[in-house]
């Protein structure tokens, strides 16, 4: 009987976990298969910092640290990009290494831009929009950045608002930043954010980071205090089915961050620059964090990544938790079930017994 309630169990196990069903559109790396196959922590990451963030060969080291990072701390790192037309989750050292040297030759990819670059068999460094769809795509829900786009100053002007915003509003993903990059308007990015239906959470506070500077003077709807508390609210809003993203911003380390006027003064003057030039559209944010990093000496691009080094290892450790929560739930319905499984055999048994002894003694009557 008991043999027999466990063959009913694997079966049962099976349509509660079905196995991974790979996206013939997408190539996953055997690391990220396997570990999402097997319910293991996975992080995603983008690539545009690698082609469009900095410079050969720091981008590649930077890349390189951020997946250690992700790494020591338990779970599997999956940076995203398209490789010859390919959508790619979870890059090998030679492929990271090919898209740090091609650097800005390699376009910059939002979700509008994934099926021209496919159709073209071209490569593209993924922006936070593509991203989050790719990792959506094969099932990853943690995806760490530096920090997001949003409503560009004068954008009630411009109508540049950045595609991400749209993404977080779309795309059941969870988003590990730094908030949004300071040379934006934050006041109308998270009215943005709002009008999208997007939880958007401050990491150990309850005001919304500034990127470079811990604090932006907006306060947030949400606050979270742990990686437990993060993987709560992520399972959460995946099991309600909202079908929107979540934003987790993470504070730069107080050790890190840049004077607050100083950054403002070096983004209106790279703003002015870049008005200046008339570059606009996709091409000012890496032009005006460039020319932010000209005018602090340096001081910003450190700021930048030590921000992604510590956004890795929330992120990561989040993860970690949201493995283990639905881990232990899956055991829970297993559990569950196992009992369920074991009453109904019981009860057959019984049945069986009582219709054969119901059986024997009508042939007993009938003699």
């Amino acid at each position: 009987m008991a043999s027999t309630a466990l063959s009913r169990l694997s079966n049962l196990r099976g349509h509660l976990q079905p196995p991974s069903i790979p996206n013939p559109n997408v190539k996953i790396s055997t690391e990220v298969y396997d570990a999402l196959s097997h319910g293991k922590a996975v992080v995603a990451l983008e690539s545009t910092i690698i082609c469009h963030g900095m410079p050969y060969p720091q981008n590649l080291e930077t890349a390189s640290q951020v997946q250690e990072v992700v790494r020591s701390n338990g779970a599997i790192p999956a940076t995203i990009a398209i490789l010859d037309g390919v959508p790619c989750v979870g890059l090998s050292m030679e492929e990271l290494e090919r898209l740090a040297k091609l650097g800005s030759q390699v376009q910059k990819a939002a979700r509008r831009d994934i099926a021209n670059i496919v159709a073209k068999a071209a490569n593209g460094a993924t922006t936070v929009s593509a991203t989050m769809f790719l990792a959506s795509l094969v099932g990853i829900s943690v995806f760490v950045t530096g920090g997001i786009g949003g409503v560009h100053r004068h954008g009630e002007q411009t109508m540049d608002i950045s595609s991400d915003l749209s993404e977080l509003g779309r795309t059941p993903v969870a988003v590990i930043s730094a908030g949004a990059k300071s040379i934006l308007d934050i006041p109308r990015t998270l009215e943005y954010l709002e009008t999208q239906g997007v939880c958007v959470a401050a990491y150990g506070t309850s005001e919304f980071p500034a990127f470079f500077t811990e604090k932006s003077g907006c306060k947030v709807p949400c606050r979270v205090d742990s990686p437990e508390d993060c993987a709560k609210l992520i399972e959460a809003n995946l099991k309600l089915n909202l079908r929107t993203g979540l934003l987790i911003a993470v504070p730069i380390p107080k050790e890190h961050a840049v004077s607050g006027s100083l950054i403002e003064s070096a983004i209106q003057r790279a703003l002015m620059d870049a008005k200046e030039k008339n570059i606009t559209g996709s091409a000012e944010t890496p032009f005006v964090l460039s020319r932010v990093n000209e005018l602090t000496g340096g001081a910003s691009l450190a700021s930048n990544i030590a921000l992604l080094m510590n956004n890795a290892l929330v992120g990561s450790k989040i993860a970690v938790c949201l493995a283990q929560l639905r881990e232990r739930g899956h055991q829970g319905m297993l559990s569950s079930s196992f009992s369920w499984v074991v009453g109904v055999v019981v009860i057959a048994d019984v049945v069986s017994r009582e219709t054969a002894t119901h059986s024997i003694l009508t042939k007993s009557l009938a003699c």
